[in-house]
């Protein structure tokens, strides 16, 4: 969104015009409303904004529920948000550490100002970009007692003097701007990760990153959570001072709807020893094998790792665990991709899940490939064992 289109948004006769929509999901639906509001005699940069915002409306529903539809959003903001539930999670952190005022730097379109605020927390919410510190602005108005926006840099804010108990940061790894967002190397973000650290050194505070950080970057005196919602791995948060458990320097928070469970440890968890393959194989939450606690998990469910190299676990009893997604074994088929579409089709088998670690495998491309045709289901884990090539037909469990 440009400064024009956001100018022409922010009017009374703009947000209800907003208002008014409702969803748009499809090309045809912005084609269609677009020549509506034109010939309504609306000027371009209104029907450019509010359709803009219908559509990313809709696409925010996943990170903020029914919220969404009172928000305002850039693309590269709702991106880099922090679905709402992970937010009250983060803000209960700061709640319990017993923080009354926090700084959000990097607050982005105000997501997790918006849970920190939600807990009474006091917050000064920053963010360089004008538009997007606007737009934030108006998500967390209903706050406006509690919550204060500016616009700036994050090490400018800083060196002013904030009168806070703690800093929430975002290093920005949104680069072109609010419209699009581009992943690059840490030593390109700003603020930098040496002034970030330097500041979490300092002050409590949580940092939040993407979870493929290299971790040599890590500093030895922070905890490290991973965070998954919903089968994907969406950040790992750094926390240090007060808001750091003792103790704790590597936790794996999975969460799944409305459920949590969590992994923590002192250190990286030593793996347990490869043992033959058992009745089950065990994939690792993705959280879990970042934070490198597999060992943690494996010695739960009495399991051992099908390879060393490669994290997937196995084992003979039928335990489950909220760190992984677990699978009861049928048996091993040829890995010869003609041989096992036979065996596939012997077995009536026609809706497949591919799962596969440790192989050159394109899922999509051998889905294709095996013409599959059937009544039945099952999942396919397609692995390495030592040097051999491995296909197991599995059912998954719970």
């Amino acid at each position: 969104m440009e400064l024009a289109e956001l100018t022409a948004l922010l009017t009374p006769e703009g947000l209800r015009v907003l208002d008014e929509l409702g969803p748009i999901d499809s090309a045809d639906d912005v084609a269609r409303t677009v020549s509506r509001l034109r010939s309504a005699g609306h000027s371009p940069d209104l029907v450019s904004a509010v359709v803009g915002q219908a559509r990313l409306r809709t696409r925010a529903r996943a990170k903020f529920g029914g919220f969404a539809d009172r928000m305002l959003f850039t693309r590269a903001g709702l991106e880099q948000a922090t679905r709402l539930p992970i937010a009250g999670r983060h803000a209960a952190r700061f709640r319990d550490a017993g923080m009354g005022a926090v700084a959000d730097l990097g607050c982005g379109i105000g997501g997790d100002a918006l849970g920190l605020a939600a807990l009474g927390l006091r917050v000064v919410a920053v963010d360089a970009d004008d538009v997007t510190a606007a737009i934030a602005a108006y998500n967390l108005a209903p706050f406006a007692g509690d919550v204060v926006v500016r616009q700036g840099l994050a090490e400018d804010v800083v060196k002013e003097g904030l009168d806070v108990d703690a800093y929430w940061l975002d290093p920005a790894r949104r680069t072109a701007g609010h419209s699009e967002t581009s992943r690059t190397r840490p030593e390109d973000w700003s603020p930098s990760l040496e002034w970030v650290f330097d500041l979490a050194s300092r002050h409590p505070a949580g940092v939040k990153l993407g979870p493929g950080l290299d971790r040599g970057l890590i500093p030895d005196d922070v905890e490290a959570q991973w965070v998954s919602a919903d089968g994907s791995t969406i950040e790992l948060v750094l926390w240090s001072g007060a808001l750091a458990r003792p103790g704790v320097r590597r936790a794996a928070l999975v969460v799944r709807g409305d459920t949590a469970a969590e992994l923590t440890a002192a250190g990286d968890a030593e793996d347990e020893p490869a043992r033959a393959l058992g009745a089950f194989v065990h994939e690792p939450d993705g959280a879990v094998i970042r934070a490198r606690l597999i060992g943690e998990v494996a010695r739960s469910l009495q399991a051992g790792m099908l390879d060393e190299h490669i994290a997937y676990l196995t084992s003979d009893a039928a335990l489950t665990s909220p760190f992984v997604s677990s699978f009861r074994v049928r048996e091993e088929l040829p890995a010869d991709t003609k041989k096992l579409a036979r065996a596939l089709r012997e077995r009536g088998i026609g809706r497949l899940e591919i799962k596969k670690r440790g192989v050159d495998v394109d899922p999509a491309a051998l889905r294709k490939s095996l013409s599959l045709k059937g009544d039945e289901s099952a999942t396919l884990i397609m692995t390495r064992i030592g040097k051999k090539r491995v296909a197991l037909l599995a059912d998954r469990v719970g």
